[in-house]
């Protein structure tokens, strides 16, 4: 049963590793397997797509200065800037589709009512995906380090190739969105501040079709559901109380982080991903 402190420490768990490449989603699912909720329920699907919500606030408000001087300097800026959004977010949703029709029609074909989301919850995937993220971490780490004196220009080519990552990211559950994002920005030789401000700018974008999406797909599943007895009031009250600790938990974590976040070695992000591939694994392996 989701219950008050349950939804406390999942907030928590995504307010602290949202901000960095790690993958909150996958900590955030492990979490709940280990409290005996079902990841791959609407009511877990939307309340982790709520989690989010509440942390792309806070983000939202973190960085309004430094979006407002990168993207809003200018109106010829700012009409570059909605055309870099907009092709990567469109380049985002293909690849996304392309993938979800893979999946579900061809290499799940014959399993009957079996959705892409229902494979959210698949701990060895998630072990795997975590893996991929922490090679590509990894690699952007010593590009980082062996490349300094490029300076590739944040344009509508790089823009749409940062997309199309992120598109690879959405399905799989583990694959850190921002980790792919900035990491591919990173490889491509464009600089770290640049690509970070333009992968979160992405998921602030991103966000409202994704809960508009998991809000109808919830609705779809109460209505089939036999069960009339809560309000849908109620069974959306859990989804907002998370969303409001996730955005002070991550407002706060974003304080604290960013600074290091800046300084920091890329590539310790893509060794904790490796660790964490490692761990869930196992805990696969012990029948979780």
């Amino acid at each position: 049963m989701l219950t008050i402190p349950k939804i406390l420490i999942l907030a928590v768990i995504q307010g602290a590793t949202e901000l960095l490449p790690v993958s909150s989603s996958a900590h955030v699912i492990v979490a709940e397997k280990l409290m005996g909720l079902d990841p791959t329920s609407p009511e877990m699907t939307l309340l982790l797509v709520m989690l989010h919500t509440g942390t792309m606030l806070a983000v939202i408000v973190f960085f309004w200065k430094s979006w407002k001087a990168n993207f809003f300097s200018s109106q010829q800026v700012l009409w570059g800037s909605v055309q870099w959004i907009i092709a990567a977010t469109i380049a985002t949703g293909v690849v996304t589709l392309l993938l979800k029709v893979l999946i579900e029609k061809i290499i799940l074909k014959g399993t009957s009512h079996l959705e892409l989301e229902s494979l959210w919850g698949n701990l060895s995937l998630i072990s795997v995906a975590l893996a991929a993220a922490g090679a590509l971490i990894l690699w952007a780490g010593y590009n980082e380090d062996s490349s300094s004196k490029k300076n590739t220009v944040l344009d509508l080519k790089t823009a749409c190739l940062i997309g199309m990552v992120q598109g690879i990211c959405l399905p799989f559950r583990g694959f850190s969105r921002s980790g792919a994002t900035i990491s591919t920005g990173l490889i491509l030789g464009i600089e770290k501040k640049k690509v970070e401000d333009f992968s979160f700018a992405l998921a602030v974008v991103l966000t409202p079709p994704v809960i508009l999406v998991e809000g109808l797909r919830f609705l779809k599943a109460q209505h089939a559901s036999v069960h009339h007895d809560t309000s849908i009031i109620a069974m959306f009250l859990p989804s907002v109380i998370g969303m409001v600790l996730s955005f002070i938990s991550g407002f706060l974590a974003l304080e604290w982080l960013s600074n290091w976040l800046e300084r920091g070695r890329w590539y310790l992000f893509g060794i904790y991903c490796l660790c964490a591939s490692i761990v869930i694994y196992f805990l696969h392996y012990q029948g979780l």
